[in-house]
């Protein structure tokens, strides 16, 4: 899942050469939504928030109020308190309840309270609450802009395209529906469940054009999968992966891809870090993953060592949402 949170809602793209710098220059394409209008910080409440895992177990709190930006003293403050929290302690606790580690706790998590929780995000359902509602509109985003990825180099007629962590099918029907023979994988067999289910519903009863082809869902975690693909995706579940174990799975996933990877990530900063932080103190029944920041830097640096480098990337963001999007191709 994507991190969170921010105060507006830009979605920018450039292309980049090798170590380009993270700075979005002035003369980038972009696309912006609409602008909130945000109340001063003097007049808010502050609610600190973690990973959209966390945020929406606990989103019905979040009605009717709106988060603030955490001024000077506020910050003090919260390194006080942080330095006296354990949330790796409950992290740890919650891995041996499910007799494992990472991996165990997000298969059980998806499979289960999670499953149901971000059904109901990637869906149509008006059963939301506000930030729900904010989570699914930026999640979208990332789909649509991937999608623009995808088709700003030709038809995707064809071209074989491994989706892994599919979720709900939420990019991977929109592939198919463009033609691309699409193998999508999830480690939730719930999750594999629904979107084959939604792919039947959408490609196989008169939704779709022609030459949609249905996909091929499996039950596989990241490390599991196989073979070679024209395009390989992974939105949004780095956050499930430290620096060291992130290092190695972009380099899998690379292997698996002839010409081009696009991942989505949770980006790593001081504010991004002090929020997620922040929200750990905060447990709540469904906050059974932990949530991992990943910097641009670190990305690119893992995908130069295997010989990739970086064509474009974007940042989207919405008011509860935000996850950095890059484009990688081999180096000629």
């Amino acid at each position: 899942m994507a991190f969170c949170v921010a105060f507006s809602s830009p979605i920018c793209f450039r292309s980049s050469p090798v170590l380009s710098p993270t700075p979005i220059a002035p003369h980038e394409f972009k696309i912006r939504t609409t602008r909130r209008t945000v109340t001063p910080p003097a007049a808010l409440p502050v609610v600190p928030l973690s990973t959209v895992t966390d945020v929406s177990s606990v989103g019905a709190s979040f009605d009717g109020t709106t988060l603030a930006f955490l001024g000077g003293s506020s910050i003090a403050a919260v390194a006080a308190v942080l330095s006296l929290a354990d949330p790796e302690k409950r992290r740890q606790l919650q891995a041996e309840v499910v007799g494992g580690g990472d991996k165990e706790v997000v298969r059980e998590y998806f499979n289960n309270s999670g499953f149901q929780r971000w059904k109901k995000i990637y869906g149509e359902t008006d059963d939301v609450n506000k930030v729900q509602l904010d989570i699914r509109i930026g999640h979208s985003k990332t789909v649509e802009n991937v999608m623009k990825m995808l088709t700003d180099d030709g038809p995707l007629d064809g071209v074989t395209v491994c989706d892994a962590g599919c979720g709900t099918g939420c990019l991977s029907i929109p592939l198919a529906k463009q033609g691309a023979i699409v193998s999508a994988s999830d480690i939730s067999a719930a999750m594999v469940a629904e979107a084959e289910k939604q792919a039947r519903e959408e490609l196989l009863q008169g939704q779709s054009n022609g030459n949609a082809v249905m996909p091929k869902f499996e039950v596989r975690d990241l490390e599991s999968l196989e073979g070679k693909y024209n395009t390989v995706v992974c939105l949004d579940v780095l956050i499930h992966y430290p620096q060291s174990n992130a290092d190695g799975m972009i380099a899998h996933l690379a292997s698996l891809a002839e010409k081009r990877l696009i991942l989505s990530f949770a980006p790593k900063t001081f504010y991004y870090n002090l929020l997620k932080r922040v929200g750990e103190l905060f447990p709540g029944p469904s906050k059974a993953t932990r949530a991992y920041l990943h910097s641009e830097a670190d990305v690119e640096r893992a995908l130069l060592k295997v010989g990739w480098r970086i064509r474009n990337r974007g940042f989207i963001t919405t008011q509860f949402y935000f996850a950095k999007l890059v484009e990688a191709v081999p180096v000629a």
